[in-house]
């Protein structure tokens, strides 16, 4: 599964599982990622999974990049069982003033903007990572016909819960933050919660995600 595995910098390694970016491939590092969490490997500090890449950093005081490398090589990732992905509902309000850069899609995709929703909506994503800021995931794959490119000039602030599309992916800022996706609405969900230590992130690699279109009246209901 693996194609490469590197040193990165003194104290880390990133293993390669190629350049295509798509769910077989995003599956393969999840397997990987929830295998070596699960085994508790001494000396392993933190894992990061993207699209393609697992990064393993790791404490020099109690292990080394060799110790490391062959424990990975050696590890059987199919010995863990493949959960069944977890299907969340997000609620999104597309209402003119959170539906940012809707004129915009409509322009760079030629789509009217009844037809943009229509594609959002009826469509099932997934999970491939979070990051960025954190817990923003990072969901595909959005239709061919709907992918358009980051906005020339990147927002200085894009309000926290924006939901944004950039060429195959959409997201949700989980923070208000600069940003320069396609901004079409904005969601009520508290994405990532920094009061809960174990488990902060309403949404992980391997989620599958529903979004739900909302309006403003119910919108405001779910923050009181």
């Amino acid at each position: 599964m693996i194609k490469n595995i590197s040193n990165l910098g003194d104290a880390a390694l990133y293993c390669d599982f190629g350049s295509e970016v798509n769910k077989e491939t995003n599956s393969k590092v999840i397997r990987y990622f929830k295998s070596i969490r699960e085994k508790n490997i001494h000396g392993i500090d933190n894992l990061t999974p993207s699209y393609n890449k697992l990064i393993i950093s790791f404490d020099l005081k109690n292990t080394n990049f060799r110790k490391i490398k062959k424990i990975i090589e050696d590890l059987d990732a199919n010995e863990t069982q493949p959960e069944t992905p977890k299907k969340i509902e997000i609620p999104v309000c597309c209402e003119s003033s959170y539906s940012l850069d809707i004129e915009r899609l409509e322009s760079k995709l030629s789509l009217n903007r009844e037809k943009i929703y229509e594609n959002f909506f009826n469509k099932e994503y997934f999970c491939y990572m979070t990051g960025f800021i954190a817990g923003m995931p990072f969901l595909g794959d959005l239709d061919k016909n709907m992918r358009a490119k980051r906005l020339e000039t990147p927002r200085v602030k894009v309000p926290k819960g924006s939901v944004g599309l950039t060429e195959q992916f959409a997201n949700i800022y989980t923070f208000e933050s600069p940003g320069g996706w396609n901004i079409i609405g904005n969601t009520p969900s508290k994405i990532f919660d920094e009061t809960k230590k174990e488990n902060p992130n309403f949404i992980n690699p391997g989620d599958i995600i529903i979004f739900k279109e909302i309006s403003l009246e119910n919108y405001k209901k779910f923050n009181g």
